[in-house]
């Protein structure tokens, strides 16, 4: 996917009708192809030589790449002013206030300035605005000489408590951004690190305290960093009153709906805790909360989160007794395109696993099949957690499938390209996992012995349901399932219902 194709993936409904207006209005003449050149882009999967063949009516490629590139500076130039229009309204009044009591100044109107500058320090305060405050307060002290009435004392202490806190926003943007290179590391590239020590040294390295009262944005980053943490580490349970807690501080912010981006995607951090942490109903509510945000500003951030909300939606039918309403939800659109590959790629496994659990075999393998990028570009895209949960899913499909063969030569290639890493990351249990994975296929007429079972008892240092990674007990299932002669499916639910709430 190209970078104007990428960009077009990201508009809704609401923003392509409004950049057809946009196109419209802007254009000079009636020949223009440039709205027809985003229709044919939104609608149909056509390559290069067939949208120059389909506009021209000849393979004129010169014109065609000259099209390209003005509609592509075309859409900048929609987004920045929608931009402009959507969420720095509030900061052009804020800076209009400024220029306009600094004129009142230069003029020795100094009553009527001040009182300008109140009205923008308000607002500023309001929206956490500090880049912002600091010049409303430099302004105020640089004149306070010409009015009596003002407190320099305090307007001092104002100023330094705001560069205090701009700081600190400064500072934890430094630490998000490293929290996210490293976890990217890990990621899509492999590293084996101890991410909780990283992550308290680089908190400790920038003196940041967890329950520093932040901008609306920093209150996201905060979320952000120990959501990431619980994705690395398996402990959603202990995140959990965290982001609850962040976002009551959150909801009280003035404005949450100026920056609504991030809204949404706090509402998606704890919709999805919670589902890792097996509270479905709790997990669904928030859900719903997310969808009535990505539905405000015309539907602006909807398509940009659609595929999270879709996937999260659908695991939660999945695990709570809906199989058939979970697979109706991921079905149309695991063949879109979207920019959002990662979550693409998450819910054609997500659809795989629903179909294998409920054994619809052929339809797992067919869907499977698609997948045929190379490891190394799954990883790249998706991570490599994910790249061992595709092979694992591969592994059980072939046995149930009863293609031995390639049972085999699939172990085999797992144990050369992943055992390595595994034991880097102190994960020997997937390793441990596959060789009783392996007896099953070999010797399935030792599954339901007691010996094996007892087997598989002493095979684990086992975590308490609660704190068990819902996928890790997923597969576990399968496991569980053969032991006990009983359909995975329920197998699956009967394991997570039994989890006790905390």
């Amino acid at each position: 996917m190209n970078d104007l194709n990428t960009i077009i993936s990201t508009f809704s409904n609401e923003d392509q009708q409004r950049f057809v207006s946009y196109l419209e209005k802007k254009n000079k003449r009636n020949d223009t192809k440039n709205v027809q050149l985003f229709k044919y882009l939104v609608n149909d999967d056509l390559n290069s030589e067939d949208l120059c063949f389909k506009l021209y009516g000849n393979h004129k490629k010169g014109a065609y790449h000259a099209l390209r590139k003005r509609l592509y500076q075309s859409i900048i130039d929609f987004i920045a002013n929608a931009s402009l229009q959507d969420e720095k309204a509030v900061d052009m009044q804020i800076i209009k206030y400024i220029l306009a009591s600094r004129t009142c100044l230069q003029h020795k109107q100094y009553k009527v300035a001040y009182k300008i500058l109140d009205k923008a320090e308000i607002l500023a305060n309001e929206h956490h605005l500090f880049p912002l405050l600091n010049e409303i307060y430099h302004t105020k002290i640089q004149y306070a000489y010409a009015n009596p009435s003002v407190d320099m004392n305090q307007l001092i202490s104002k100023f330094k408590s705001n560069q205090k806190n701009h700081q600190l926003e400064d500072q934890l943007n430094i630490v998000y951004a490293k929290i996210r290179q490293t976890l990217h590391n890990m990621t899509f590239k492999g590293d084996v690190v101890d991410f909780e020590t990283i992550l308290n040294n680089t908190l400790k390295e920038h003196r940041i305290s967890l329950t520093d009262s932040m901008s609306f944005k920093s209150l996201y980053q905060l979320v952000a960093i120990n959501s990431y943490s619980a994705f690395v580490t398996n402990d959603y349970l202990k995140i959990e009153p965290f982001l609850i807690n962040t976002y009551q501080s959150i909801i009280a912010h003035k404005d949450r709906e100026k920056q609504l981006y991030y809204h949404i995607q706090i509402l998606y951090f704890i919709a999805n805790t919670l589902f890792r942490n097996k509270k479905f109903n709790a997990s669904m509510q928030y859900l719903e909360l997310m969808h009535e945000h990505m539905k405000e500003k015309q539907k602006k951030h909807y398509n940009t989160f659609k595929l999270k909300y879709h996937l999260l939606l659908s695991l939660n039918l999945n695990y709570t007794n809906k199989p058939d309403e979970a697979v109706d939800v991921l079905t149309p659109l695991a063949t879109i395109k979207h920019a959002d590959i990662e979550t693409l790629l998450d819910m054609r496994l997500s659809l795989i696993m629903f179909y294998f659990q409920k054994n619809e075999l052929k339809k797992a393998y067919t869907l499977f099949s698609k997948f045929y990028h190379t490891d190394n570009w799954y990883t790249e895209k998706a991570g490599k957690d994910w790249v061992i949960k595709k092979h694992l899913i591969e592994i059980l499909l072939h046995i149930e499938l009863k293609n031995i063969d390639l049972v085999e030569s699939r172990l085999l290639s797992f144990k050369r390209s992943h055992r390595n890493y595994l034991k880097g990351i102190n994960q020997q249990r997937v390793l441990t996992y596959l060789s009783l994975v392996e007896d099953c296929y070999k010797n399935p007429e030792k599954i339901t012995s007691k010996a094996f079972k007892d087997k598989v008892e002493k095979s684990f240092e086992w975590i308490d349901n609660q704190r068990e990674d819902i996928f890790v007990m997923s597969f576990y299932a399968w496991l569980k399932s053969k032991m006990e002669n009983k359909p995975l499916y329920n197998t699956t639910l009967t394991l997570i219902e039994n989890v006790k709430p905390i």
